[in-house]
This record gives C-alpha cells, structure tokens and sequence, in this order.
C-alpha cells in the first residue's frame, strides 16, 4: 500500500509492519496498516461483524459506524495512532488499533510510553487465532514506537479477549474497575511470550502442511483432453495410488458436454465443480497460472501444488512472476508448494495420495522425504524404492517459494506417522529458524541433512533468499550442534535413514564385527577406527561357517555388555565344485532374523559381497525384541529421553509394509522395510503396546558405508543424551558484566547518525568495551621511535615483547615480526633495530610493546554476525592449525557451557590443551569462560557485529587476551525475532 498525500511525510506509510502469517487452521492471512484507503473494506467489515461483537467492543449498542468514526479509524500518524488490518482476499477481517496515552489514560505524544489497545475480529473468523497474531504485530509496532505497555479495558463476559491477553505470555496486571477488567500487559518479550509464539508458530504452520498432504479433494487442472501431458500423468498417478478423496479434472478447453475424464468428473473451471476442493494441481504454463490461482482462492481452495515452469528459475522476469504468484495466493489465504514441483506424495491408508510425477507411489513407512530438487528426488524415490524403503510423505518443493524445508520440520515434529526426516537442501531460507526447529525436532526423532550447493556462494536458480558467507564446514559444525545429521551425498542420506528406521539408538561406540571373512573383517575393523568408533577385534568365524554359527555368533554379541552396535559382514558360501551356493542368502537372512528378534535392543547392520537375496531377506526381517525408538513423541516442552530408560522404551516400527525389497540397485545395494510381523496390531507395522516392533536390518555393499553410516548414527546419539539435559549461562556472569553500561558505551561509539558499513574501534575503543563484560586486554603501547619503545617498556617492566601490527604482518611471527623476552633496554634498543632494518619503516611497521606473559597455548577466539546465519562464536589454535588447515571450531550464539566446552574439545588439534607429550594441561576452565563472555557480548548487543581475540594464550593457570579488534555496525535485521512472520522474498 502507497501513503496517500494526506499522511505526513515525516511518518511515511511503514511497508515494512506488512507481514503474511499463518494462522491457527493453516490458512494464511496478510497484517497490514490501515490507509485512508480503508473507508469502505472498514465499513463493509463492520457490517458483518455481529452486535454482541459490537458491543463487546464499544460496551454499548453499536449498530454502525458514523463518518466521524470511519475517519478517526482510518487516519493514522503511524507513531501515536496506529491501525492495523488483517486482510484475506483483500477485505478486512480483523482490526487492532492502539492511541498512545498519559498516565491519567489522556491522548499524548512521545515520550509518554503507554497506549490504550482495541481489537475487533470477524465472527466467521473467531477461534482462527486471528487476535493473537494482531496482538503480536501490534505490540512489536509499539515498541519500536517506544510504547512499552499496553492498557485494555475488557468486559468480563469477552471471555475470548481476555484469554488472548492471557494466554500471551506478557507480564501483566489485572483489577475490576467500573464494570470492567483492566488489563495493563509489559510489552517486553520474556521467554514465556516467546515459547507461546513459537508454540503457535508450530501448530499453524504444521496444520497448513497438512491440509496440503491430507486433503479431502483434489482438482488436477490442465488435464489434456487426449492420453499424455504433465496434468493427465499426474491425474492417472493420483487415481492409481488409490486416493481416498474425491478427485476432478479441470480444464477451460473441456468441452461443456464431456462429463468425466479418466472416469472422474470433468469441468472447466474450479467454480464449475460446485464443491469444496481443498487442493489443486497446476499443470498449466506459467501465464495461465495467475487466472486458476484466482479461480482456485475465489472457491475456497485451501492449497496449491504448482507444477508449472517458467519462474525464478528463467531470471529476473521470472522472480517477479513468481513473487507475483505468492502474492496472490497468500492473499486468498492459500499455500503454495512450487512453483517448478516435482508434486507431493502420502502414503498413509487414510490419505493414499500420489500428487505428483511418480508413477507409483511407494511403499508405506516411517521416512518422511523433503527436496528442492525435482531429479534428485526421483533418484532418492528410486534408490528407496529399490533398497525396500517406506515412506510416510514425500514432498519435491521446486523452487519452494513458500512452503519449505521449515515447514515441514514443524510438521513432521509431531506427526506420529514419521520416526526419520530426510531432507535435500540447495538453500536456506532462514537459517536461524532451520537451526531452532532442527533442534527442536532432532530431540524427538533423527533430521539427516544433504546440503547442494556447498561451494558455490551463490543460491540456485530460483531459490531467492539470503546468501551465506560463512564457509561450507562453519554451516555443517552448527548443524550438528543443533543434531542434525549432516551428510555428503544422497546415497549416504538412504543409508543412514535406513539404519535409523529400522534399527535402535547405540549407547555409545564400541563396535562387534562378526562374520565368515577374515579380510572384510579386517577392512570393516579399519573403517572403524577412521571413524572414530570403538571396534573389538573381529571375530571370524571362517568360511565354514554355517547360518547357526552366524546365529549363534550375533545373539553372543547382542548379549555383550562391552559391545553398542553388531556388523556382520559374510561372503557366498562356495561349494565342491567351485561355485556359489544358492540360496544361501536367504537361509541366513532368517538365521540373523532370529537372533536379531530376542536379543538386547542394539543396533545391527549387514555388510555382504554378493549374497544372492541376503539383503531382500532381510528387508523383509521382523523383531519381537524390545527396542529403544530412534523417535520419541513430542510433547510441550521436547526433550531426549533418559539413557537409562532407553533399554526398555519401545521403538516406533514401522508402517503398512509387505512383501521384501525389490531387485538390487546399481551398487548392489538393497534392503530396508519390515513385513507385518508378530507384536503388530493392524498388520501396519505399528507397535501394540507391548514393545514389540517390526525391525529391518539394512544391508550395504561395502564396509566404508554400513561403517559411516553407524558413526553418523552414533554421535547423534550421543547428542540426544546430551540434549536431555541442555546447558547453561553461569549465573556468576551476570555478576561481572555491566551490560547497560556496554549498550551506552556503544551508543557513544557509532554516533547519531551511523555509518551502515560500521567501524572498527581502535585499540583503547576494544579494551574499555570488552573490559565491561570481563574480558581484560593486555595493554600494547605504541612505539613509533626507540625512545618511545624504551619509555614504553619502563612503563611496563621488563620482560617485554616487541611486535608490528601492521595488517600484512599482525600475527605473523613466522616473518620475524615478533621479539620475544627482551629483558633489557639494550635487548629492546637491538631488536627495534632489526625490526626496522629487515621489515620497514616505524610507520609501515607500527610497532608496540607489551609486557610478556606466561608462556601457554597460542588460541584464537572469533565472533562474528553472519546475515543468513546469525551469531557465530569460532574457536583454534593460532597460526597454521587454523589458518591453513582449517581447524577451527563453531557454534551458534548464544553459548551454554556445554556448548563451550565441547567447542573446545572439538578441534583436532585439542589434545595440545590437554597435556599432549607430557606438557601441562592448558586451563580450559579460563578459555571456557572467556567464549561465554564473548557469546554474552554479541548476543546482548548486535551492534557488536566482530570480536577476534588473537591471540589468547592459555597457561597452565589463566589465561591472557593479546591482542582484540571489535567492529560496530547498526544491527542487522533479525529474521528470527518479532511477530511471526512468513518470509518475502
């Protein structure tokens, strides 16, 4: 919307207060500010506002509203009087108003800080979460205006209005006066106010994935008239997987007499089906789109599936044609999965919907399978297909202009019919968020991760969003903080699934390798070791071997106490004559099947050389064993389970599968889902209550990837137990930290008007804003000439340091810009001279004297804001270890101690802090600290947008900071914070 002229130009018409949010049932809506434009969307939404609504709002009758009031209503400075509107289709729905005021409730202006607020909210639209959307718009609009509380007078019979300011999450005051409740509400946000938006985040926008993947109709539209075409394929695809909704075919080019196509109703247009249809599939070229998207939200389709081409992918036209389609549909309250899809698919028996490209749909399961890349899913629907996988839904984004990745982490978090989330990402949106939901989600059920795009610094085509700068192994390190399982390539995302749905969480490393070659032992046992896992040595039970000695063999191991996980590896069993045998893989699939169903609940994964239907066998295997679930169900508040009850927690099994897996794939690997077993209680692989739960042991071609696979697996174990008792900030930080004094320091530094790029401080600048927040620098003093280094040292005492600090020499003592222990004034006097002689002027040199410190590890510890990504705290060791082989460390701000402590003990180079060859341990305690008080800084203040202390050398005891360099800038916007939004991109 465009300020009129009657708006001053000093409060211009705030674009940026727009905002597309979900609500409650999924739908979407658009916030905006109300315009002078609004008169007649104001009067005809009062209209159908009902009277007990009126009078709830005015505490009398109020029929409609007068021209006095449509203008007060309307006319708005954006500063003391503000509007705001919620819009479906362009008309109003619901409306928020706030009018600053002094403390004896009177209109005012800055710098009083309360304002009286007012909703009134559509009858059809009530219970929709509509006012506690407005609520939190209007509230993050007032405090950017500086109104810190909010004042409401409420009639004690609006039981629904009350319930909004309550259930908040605001602090708040409350008392009976006149008649009426009078509600005052902080406009601070706290963690309450945040978990409740974030909780309804959560549900809204898993309920508007599932009206997407569960719907009740379905209309393809550009269905051909003739076999043949992308509409026609996707609408033979839906009726071949049995879609239990009612289905119809659209096209304007239909005749009017033809009645049905594929033997489903045939019409030409949405509106012509005279029903509801809750989802349609658009299979037109990209210029028709605009029409059927109108056609589609004038007759209340909830979603779109847009398969359509010709977006951002095709340039700049594009981008604006499809930012153009998420306009329109949002604007109607749809959601859009596209444009570019590849479709979407569910697999659950009271759904079975198959709107996509693929020709069949696959087997039920407990996968659920997210893509940007419509080729890449094919090949991952294949290879699952291939390998005996089920999935419970699978989604192929394309350019995945709104709905995304995020989207369907907050549904898959909850959705009882998904154990394992498989996700191929060529971007991220919002970063921040991915990481926030992945973590919440990880602690309940596993999110592998492939990433696309790693190293190209730039967004694929049609995936406009913010581009990261942070190098491709800083995104991975903060992934797996947040315990994803990040992995390379697509192959080893299906091998990690599969050992995850159909196997329990590990306890830990150590390792059992078992099997009837002594050489894939021995390589299995490598792989291992260049893991990091714990293998025992193998056992080989020689070539001889029968399926009872393999039988025998894996219940012994399962039954070991020293033992966390079982490999069995086997080779062709070779007769008199030379040749295999045949049969043999099946016969010792059930021998493994049978130990694997009565053993301990650990983990087993197969690893064969051409082992004719070894691996089919053993997709089909069953277990009636007892097993921890790699999935846990959600609830308020996630958290891992306790360790100690994971031996006795029941797995998730899996769903709807029958029959083995299908042929061997290209690398001979197969294997995968479970056939109804013993325990089920619908023949759907679901658990009954006693435990039991359908288990498959996944089978791998090669050692190398059964191996990798189950070390992806164990430290994401590892991380669950962690994450059921997350870290902490050290309260006796809060203690030596003076952070109003900081934000006042730092008010100082950039000035009233600042400079976007920001500035870097100078030394003096660094020490007295990180001295607020505990961090001591050493003091360096400048010595442009000898006399000045020698008045500098005597200042200091003795023993000294003489460095340059000029930028192609700071830190660099390799090239002799450092002298070290200089006891004296003749030492100091000859070392300035050599400096000088052999590396430049004094002014090129710019050097500076410091007193020495005790010797410890040399350490460097970073801090920096990255758009995309966030706050990110980086830890090594300086000079080469971290320079040139890229051992350093990360996590995301803000930092518990455990994140710190494990940051620490994460580079390779670690075992140097720990006493490596007989040295004395480092005090990690200190450097522990340290990276919590610089975590703290950047969080409380995102005006710090660069902290690099370097270097930080650790002793035995303490620790002393050398060197800092501290860059201001005006804070970035953070996508993550305010009213919950959907992203514009």
């Amino acid at each position: 919307m465009e300020p009129t002229p009657e708006q001053s130009p000093h409060h211009a018409y705030p674009d940026h207060w727009e905002a597309d949010v979900v609500l409650r049932d999924g739908g979407t809506a658009r916030v905006r500010p109300i315009t002078t434009d609004d008169a007649e969307r104001l009067v005809s939404f009062y209209e159908q506002v009902s009277d007990e609504s009126k009078y709830y709002r005015f505490f009398a009758p109020y029929p409609r509203l007068s021209a006095r009031d449509v203008h007060r209503f309307t006319h708005h400075d954006y500063v003391d009087r503000v509007g705001l509107a919620v819009t479906i289709g362009g008309e109003f729905i619901a409306t928020v108003r706030f009018d600053r005021i002094d403390e004896r409730g009177r209109p005012a202006s800055a710098p009083a800080d309360e304002a009286e607020v007012a909703f009134l909210v559509q009858d059809a639209h009530q219970g929709r979460g509509v006012a506690s959307a407005l609520l939190e718009h209007i509230a993050a609009v007032a405090r950017e205006r500086g109104i810190r509380r909010f004042a409401a007078e409420v009639l004690p019979a609006n039981n629904k209005m009350i319930k909004v300011f309550r259930d908040a999450g605001f602090t708040q005051q409350r008392s009976f006066e006149d008649g009426s409740v009078h509600l005052t509400l902080d406009l601070e946000p706290t963690a309450e106010s945040l978990a409740v938006q974030r909780a309804r985040e959560q549900r809204a926008e898993a309920r508007s994935v599932q009206r997407l993947l569960a719907p009740g109709s379905v209309a393809v539209i550009g269905v051909g008239r003739a076999p043949g075409g992308v509409g026609r394929t996707v609408l033979r695809n839906l009726l071949g997987s049995g879609f239990t909704g009612r289905t119809y075919a659209v096209n304007t080019s239909f005749a009017e007499d033809l009645g049905t196509v594929e033997g489903v109703p045939a019409h030409r247009s949405v509106g012509g089906i005279g029903e509801q249809v809750d989802l349609a599939v658009v299979a037109v070229p990209a210029d028709r789109v605009p029409e059927v998207v109108a056609d589609c939200g004038e007759h209340g389709v909830q979603g779109v599936v847009v398969l359509s081409a010709g977006y951002a992918e095709r340039g700049a036209e594009g981008r604006d044609r499809q930012r153009e389609l998420v306009r329109q549909a949002r604007s109607y309250g749809m959601r859009i999965i596209g444009p570019n899809a590849f479709g979407i698919i569910n697999t659950s028996d009271t759904v079975r919907l198959n709107a996509s490209l693929a020709p069949e749909s696959p087997k039920t399961g407990r996968i659920g399978l997210f893509t940007q890349s419509g080729a890449i899913g094919i090949a991952l629907l294949s290879g699952l297909h291939r390998r005996g996988a089920g999935l419970s839904a699978f989604i192929s984004a394309g350019n995945r202009a709104d709905v995304s990745g995020n989207d369907f982490l907050q549904y898959w978090y909850e959705d009882q019919d998904t154990d394992v989330a498989l996700l191929y990402l060529e971007s991220l949106g919002n970063p921040r968020k991915f990481t926030r939901l992945a973590r919440r989600t990880a602690a309940v059920k596993p999110v592998v991760v492939v990433k696309g795009a790693r190293h190209s610094g730039t967004n694929p085509p049609g995936h406009a969003v913010p581009v990261s700068r942070i190098p491709d192994a800083t995104v991975s390190a903060l992934m797996r903080q947040a315990g994803v399982i990040r992995v390379d390539t697509v192959t080893e995302m299906v091998d990690v699934g599969l050992l995850l749905a159909g196997q329990p969480l590990p306890d830990g490393p150590r390792v059992a390798i078992l099997g009837n070659s002594e050489s894939l032992g021995l390589l299995t046992y490598d792989a291992c070791l260049a893991e990091g896992l714990r293998p025992r040595p193998p056992r080989d039970l020689t070539t001889e071997a029968s399926p009872q000695d393999f039988r025998r063999a894996l219940a012994e191991a399962l039954a070991d106490r020293t033992c966390d996980a079982v490999i069995v590896t086997a080779i062709p069993w070779v007769g008199e004559n030379g040749e295999a045998l045949t049969g043999e893989g099946e016969v010792l699939a059930a021998a493994l099947r049978a130990a694997a169903s009565t053993g301990p609940g650990k983990p087993v994964a197969v690893v064969h050389v051409e082992m004719g239907g070894l691996a089919q066998a053993l997709a089909a295997a069953t277990s009636t064993a007892t097993r921890p679930s790699t999935a846990a169900r959600p609830g308020p508040q996630p958290a891992a389970p306790d360790p100690q009850a994971q031996a006795s927690a029941p797995a998730a099994s899996g769903r709807g599968a029958t029959n083995g897996a299908g042929p061997t794939d290209g690398d001979g690997a197969t294997g995968g889902v479970a056939t109804d077993g013993p325990g089920t209680e619908d023949g759907a692989g679901r658990t009954d209550g006693t435990g039991s739960s359908a288990g498959r042991i996944p089978a791998y071609p090669a050692a190398e990837r059964a191996v990798r696979a189950l070390a992806e697996v164990v430290k994401y174990a590892q991380w669950r137990r962690h994450a059921a008792a997350p870290g902490k900030v050290p309260e006796f930080l809060d203690e030596t930290i003076d952070e109003h004094g900081t934000a006042a320091l730092i008010e100082t530094l950039l000035g009233t008007d600042p400079d976007p790029r920001g500035r870097p401080l100078t030394h003096d600048e660094a020490r007295e804003l990180l001295a607020r927040y505990g961090v001591s620098v050493r003091p360096a003093l400048p010595a442009p000439d000898p006399e000045a280094a020698l008045a500098a040292a005597a200042k200091l005492g003795y023993p000294v340091a003489l460095k340059t600090t000029a930028p192609h020499l700071r830190h660099r003592a390799d090239l002799g810009g450092v002298r070290l222990d200089l006891v004296d004034e003749n030492a100091l006097r000859r070392a300035y001279d050599e400096l000088t002689e052999l590396l430049g002027t004094p002014a090129e040199l710019r050097p500076v004297v410091q007193a020495m410190v005790p010797r410890g590890v040399d350490t460097v510890v970073r801090a920096t804001i990255d758009a995309a990504a966030g706050a990110v705290l980086s830890f090594g060791l300086a000079g080469a270890p971290s320079e040139l082989l890229g051992d350093t460390a990360h996590r995301l701000v803000p930092a518990t101690d455990r994140d710190v402590a494990e940051l620490i003990r994460s580079i390779k180079a670690a075992p140097v802090l720990f006493g490596w060859r007989g040295a004395a341990p480092a005090d990690t305690a200190a450097l522990e600290e340290l990276l919590l008080r610089v975590s703290r800084l950047v969080d409380d203040h995102p005006e710090v947008v660069s902290v690099a202390l370097e270097p930080v050398v650790v002793a035995t005891q303490g620790l002393t900071v050398l060197g800092a360099s501290v860059r201001l800038a005006p804070p970035p916007a953070r996508s993550d914070l305010g009213p919950r939004r959907l992203p514009s991109y």
